[in-house]
C-alpha cells in the first residue's frame, strides 16, 4: 500500500530525495549520524506529528535544512507519502493518495492531500480510517523500542484503540459530542428566545382577542347599519317626494285663492259709498280704541294714587298710634248716638255721602280732643293723604268724563257700523267670500310655510344620515354602507327606526372605544406567533437531534467496547504467541485497569447532565511471566527483556489490525544473535500484513529486507541515498 516517500529540505535531506517501497521490507542502514532516523522522522512529520520533542528538535526552523558551506539553506521543508489506493483502504475515490505537509521558516505548517490544501484534522481522519493513528504506534523512533512498556496505562490504551481501528469510532463519538454540546446550546438559546417572546405574545393575544371582541361589535355595527340605513333612506325618499307633491298643490290652491280675493278686493274698492261708510266706521273704531287707551291710563293713575294714599295712611297711623288718652265712656256712647243721628234717615246716594262726611268730621273732632302728636312729623303725613285725596279726586272727575266720552264714542261706532251694514246688506256675499278667501290664503300660505320647516327637517335628517354613514364607514369600511336599497318602506312605527339609531349609535360608542382595526397588532401578533411555532419546531426538531446524538453516542461507546473487548482477546492470544517464541516461553497478557469505585460516585449529579460525560476508561496494564523468572513488575526487567517484550506486543498489535505500514528504528539494537534471527522471523511474518521500513544495523534484519537503502553523508552534510534491489542483485549474480 506504501509506494514512496519524497523528502525536499526536511532536515539533512537538503535536496529532493525519493524513497520507493515497492517491497513487502525495505531496509535503510547507514553509519550513525548519516541521516537513517531522520527517515522516520519524515514519517511522523507528513503523517501530521505536533511534537517537536517526537521530531528531535525546538522549533519549527530546526525540521528546515538550515544549510552548510556548500549549499545553502532552504526555505521550506516538505515530506509526501505516497499510497496505493487501489483497494479504496482510504475513504477517498482515487487511486493513488499523496498526503504532503510543508513548513515555512516562519513556523506555519501546509496540509495537502492530492495537490488541495486542507486541514490537518482531514488529514487525521483520512489517516484514521486506513488504522492510522496519532499515537504513533506503527512508527518506533530510535530508543523508543520500550515506549509502549513505559508508557501510563492510559496512553497504552490509546495506542492499543489506534492499532485496533477503533480511532474512526473516537472521531464519531467526539463528532456527536460536539454536536450534541453544540445543539444543547442551541436548545438553551431557543428556550431562552421563547421565554424572552411568551411575555410579548400573550400581550398580543390578548390586544387581538380585544380586536375579535372589536370585529364582533363591527359586524353588529354593519348589520345594524344596513337595516337602519336603508329604512332611512327609503323613509327620506318617501317623505320627500310625499313633501314636494303637497306644497306644489298647496301652491298652486294658494295662487288660486290669492287671485280670487285679489279680484273681489278691486270690486270693493269700486264701491266709493261703501267705503266711505267703511272709513267712518274705522274713525269711531279709532276713537273709541282711543279713549279706551287713555281711560286705562287714568285707572292705573287712580290706582297709583290710592295706593300711595293708603301707605301715607298707614304711615300716619304707625307714627300716631302712640301715647293715646283714655276716652271716657259717656263721650264714646255721646259719639255713636251723633253718628246714628246724622245716619239715620239718609235714603239716597247724595244724602248717604252727606251723612258720612258729616260723621267723618265728628270723629275727627273726637280723635283730635285724645290724641296728643309727638311732633310735626303727624301733621307733614296728614297734608300729604290730604294732597293726594285731593289728587284722586281731580283723576276720578276726568275718569268719569272720558267714560262718559267713550260711551259717546260708542253709540258713534254702533251707528257708523249699522249704516255700514245696512249699506252693505246688499253686498254681504261678497264680504263674506272675501273673509273665506283670507282664511283660506291664512290657511294655504301656513301650510307652504309648515311643508317648507318640513323640507328642512329632511334636509337636516338627511346630513346627520350622512354623517352617521361616514361614521360607520371609518369604523366598519365600506362594508357599513354597501346595501341593498328597500324597494318599500316596512309597515311600522317611527318610534322603532328611532329605536335602531340609538342602538347604533351605541355599538358605535363600543366600538371607538375598543379601537380600530389594529391590522398592525394582528400582523404582528401573526409574525409573532409564526416565531413562536418556528421555535417550537426548532425546539422539538433539536431535541430529537440531541435525543438521536445522545443515542449514537450510546451505540458508539457500545460499539467501541465491543471491538475493544474483541480486539484486546486477540492481541492477548498473539501477544501471547509472540512473547513464548521471543522468550522460548512464559506467557504475558494485557489487562484492564481496575477501576475505583469511590470515583464513580464523586459527582451524583453527573447522571443528570444533558450532556453526558465521557468517562475516563480503564487503562491497560501488562502482566508477563518469564521462564524460570519470578518477575512481578516490568521495571524489573532487563534491557533487553523489555525489548523483546516491547516487539512481541508491537507485533501482536499489528498483527492483529495490520497497518499500511510498519517503521522500526533500530528495535534490535539490544538483541543477541539468537533473538535475532527470531526477530528476523517475525519481520518475515508480519511483512506478510504490512509493509516494514526497519532501519538496522542489524545484518540478520538486512537479510531478509527485499529493497536496501544505504544512507550516507559527504562533506557538505546532505544525506543521499544509495539502494540495492536483493531480486535484481540475485539476478545479476548468477
Amino acid at each position: 500500500m506504501l509506494k514512496r516517500l519524497e523528502i525536499v529540505g526536511f532536515k539533512s535531506f537538503a535536496k529532493k530525495t525519493v524513497l520507493d517501497f515497492s517491497q513487502a521490507t525495505t531496509a535503510i542502514v547507514g553509519p550513525n549520524g548519516s541521516g537513517k532516523s531522520n527517515v522516520a522522522e519524515a514519517f511522523r512529520f507528513a503523517l501530521g506529528e505536533q511534537s517537536m520533542k517526537s521530531l528531535r528538535g525546538k522549533r519549527s526552523e530546526d525540521l528546515i535544512w538550515g544549510g552548510s558551506h556548500l549549499v545553502p539553506r532552504s526555505g521550506r521543508a516538505a515530506v509526501a507519502i505516497v499510497f496505493d489506493n487501489s483497494k479504496r483502504q482510504f475513504k477517498i475515490d482515487f487511486n493513488e493518495v499523496a498526503i504532503e505537509r510543508a513548513v515555512l521558516r516562519d513556523g506555519t505548517s501546509e496540509y495537502a492531500i492530492n495537490g488541495s490544501k486542507v486541514r490537518l484534522r482531514d488529514v487525521v481522519e483520512l489517516l484514521a480510517s486506513a488504522n492510522i493513528g496519532e499515537t504513533g504506534h506503527h512508527i518506533i523512533s530510535q530508543g523508543e523500542a520500550d515506549r509502549i512498556l513505559l508508557s501510563s496505562p492510559r496512553e497504552r490504551r490509546l495506542m492499543l484503540e489506534d492499532a485496533l481501528g477503533l480511532k474512526v469510532f473516537e472521531f464519531k463519538k467526539q463528532e456527536a459530542l460536539r454536536k450534541l454540546e453544540k445543539t444543547e446550546g442551541n436548545i438553551a438559546q431557543v428556550n431562552s428566545l421563547r421565554r424572552e417572546l411568551a411575555p410579548h405574545l400573550r400581550f398580543l393575544e390578548s390586544q387581538v382577542k380585544k380586536l375579535e371582541r372589536a370585529d364582533s361589535l363591527r359586524t353588529e355595527l354593519i348589520n345594524l347599519a344596513h337595516t337602519y340605513f336603508a329604512i332611512e333612506d327609503a323613509y327620506l325618499a318617501q317623505e320627500k317626494v310625499h313633501v314636494v307633491t303637497k306644497r306644489k298643490h298647496a301652491a298652486e290652491t294658494l295662487a288660486q285663492v290669492s287671485a280670487d280675493l285679489a279680484h273681489i278686493e278691486d270690486q270693493v274698492t269700486i264701491d266709493a259709498e261703501g267705503g266711505k261708510r267703511l272709513e267712518a266706521v274705522r274713525v269711531a273704531e279709532r276713537e273709541t280704541e282711543r279713549l279706551s287707551t287713555e281711560r286705562s291710563h287714568f285707572a292705573r293713575e287712580i290706582g297709583r294714587v290710592e295706593g300711595a294714599l293708603a301707605a301715607a295712611t298707614e304711615r300716619s297711623a304707625r307714627v300716631a298710634r302712640e301715647p293715646y288718652t283714655k276716652v271716657p265712656r259717656e263721650d264714646l256712647i255721646t259719639l255713636a248716638k251723633e253718628v246714628e243721628d246724622q245716619v239715620r234717615g239718609a235714603t239716597t246716594p247724595e244724602a248717604i255721602a252727606a251723612a258720612l262726611k258729616a260723621v267723618g268730621g265728628l270723629v275727627k273732632i273726637f280723635v283730635s280732643q285724645f290724641i296728643a302728636p309727638t311732633d310735626d312729623y303727624l301733621v307733614e303725613e296728614e297734608r300729604a293723604a290730604h294732597r293726594l285725596e285731593n289728587e284722586r279726586g281731580e283723576l276720578v272727575a276726568k275718569d268719569d268724563r272720558l267714560a262718559c266720552e267713550l260711551e259717546e264714542a260708542r253709540l258713534v261706532l254702533a251707528r257708523a257700523r249699522e249704516a255700514l251694514t245696512a249699506h252693505d246688506e246688499t253686498g254681504r256675499e261678497m264680504r263674506h267670500s272675501i273673509l273665506e278667501l283670507a282664511q283660506a290664503k291664512a290657511q294655504g300660505e301656513s301650510a307652504i310655510a309648515s311643508l317648507e320647516a318640513r323640507e328642512r327637517e329632511l334636509t337636516m335628517l338627511a346630513e346627520s344620515l350622512d354623517r352617521d354613514k361616514a361614521d360607520a364607514g371609518l369604523l366598519a369600511g365600506m362594508a357599513a354602507i354597501s346595501y341593498e336599497p328597500l324597494g318599500e318602506l316596512p309597515s311600522e312605527d317611527r318610534r322603532a327606526q328611532e329605536e335602531r339609531k340609538r342602538a347604533l349609535e351605541r355599538v358605535r360608542i363600543r366600538l371607538e372605544e375598543a379601537g380600530g382595526t389594529g391590522e398592525d397588532i394582528r400582523e404582528e401578533h401573526k409574525e409573532v406567533s409564526a416565531r413562536e411555532a418556528f421555535l417550537a419546531t426548532e425546539l422539538e426538531d433539536l431535541a430529537k437531534s440531541a435525543a438521536g446524538l445522545r443515542a449514537l453516542v450510546s451505540d458508539l461507546d457500545t460499539e467501541l467496547a465491543k471491538h475493544f473487548a474483541d480486539g484486546l482477546a486477540k492481541v492477548n492470544a498473539s501477544f501471547g504467541e509472540y512473547f513464548a517464541l521471543m522468550f522460548g516461553g512464559g506467557g504475558a497478557r494485557l489487562t484492564l485497569e481496575v477501576e475505583d469505585s469511590s470515583e464513580e460516585s464523586e459527582d451524583p449529579e453527573e447522571s443528570f447532565d444533558e450532556i453526558p460525560r465521557e468517562k475516563e476508561r480503564a487503562g491497560i496494564e501488562i502482566a508477563v511471566n518469564l521462564p524460570k523468572k519470578k518477575v512481578r513488575a516490568l521495571m524489573q526487567l532487563s534491557g533487553g527483556e523489555r525489548a523483546l517484550t516491547s516487539i512481541a506486543l508491537i507485533f501482536a498489535m499489528s498483527q492483529v489490525n495490520p497497518p499500511p505500514f510498519l517503521i522500526l528504528d533500530e528495535t534490535d539494537a539490544a538483541l543477541d544473535e539468537a533473538n535475532s534471527r527470531r526477530y528476523g522471523d517475525m519481520i518475515e511474518n508480519l511483512a506478510q500484513k504490512s509493509q516494514l521500513i526497519v532501519i538496522s544495523h542489524n545484518r540478520e534484519t538486512m537479510s531478509r529486507a527485499g529493497i536496501l537503502y544505504g544512507v550516507t553523508m559527504g562533506s557538505d552534510g546532505v544525506s543521499k541515498l544509495l539502494s540495492v534491489k536483493f531480486d535484481e542483485a540475485i539476478a545479476v549474480a548468477k
